[in-house]
């Protein structure tokens, strides 16, 4: 998915609940950071999302622009509305937000993208590993930055946080046999 695809959805978002700012957290964050991203980082059809100032709002989007809407139908893909409180995100993630004004009076606040890898990674699910790996190789992650910023999770289960570092120091094992 590229920019002017995430503006077309936030229009209508913003049509729908009539707010104009929408936080992008999960694979297409990244978006927000550079044009020149890896394919597996972009290759997403679900925009994992919610009104910044109104984050519980989320019937309205995933009736009108989630999975099966007629947005959906025809764009070919739709937002997932999340609650911010069902993420495992790192502490001050919000003051790390990237702000993007887009075409039609929109704007994205994009997870950076360090603080996405890290809630993918407490995730733990294969795709999400594969994201970060790609990111990695990219160089528009971090890995250092990315560890620092899993140990200020404290919204996961007893474990997480670990597995979710061992996860982290394999990718970088993987890739340099490659």
């Amino acid at each position: 998915m590229n920019l002017e695809a995430l503006a077309t959805l936030l229009r209508e978002a913003a049509r729908v609940t009539r707010h104009r700012h929408f936080v992008i957290v999960g694979s297409l964050s990244a978006v927000g950071v550079s044009t020149d991203l890896p394919e597996r980082m972009v290759q997403s059809i679900d925009v994992d999302m919610f009104p910044k100032l109104d984050p519980e709002r989320l019937a309205e989007i995933n009736e009108h622009v989630g999975e099966s809407s007629a947005f959906h139908i025809e764009h070919g893909y739709y937002a997932d509305a999340l609650s911010p409180q069902a993420l495992s995100l790192p502490a001050g993630w919000e003051s790390r937000l990237i702000q993007m004004p887009l075409a039609g009076g929109v704007t994205a606040w994009f997870l950076d993208p360090n603080d996405a890898a890290a809630s993918k990674l407490i995730r733990g699910a294969g795709n999400d590993r594969e994201w970060v790996d790609a990111g990695l190789a990219a160089g528009i992650l971090s890995s250092v930055t990315v560890a620092e910023r899993l140990r200020t999770i404290t919204n996961c289960l007893d474990g997480e946080v670990g597995a979710a570092l061992k996860a982290l120091a394999g990718l970088g094992k993987t890739r340099s046999r490659r």
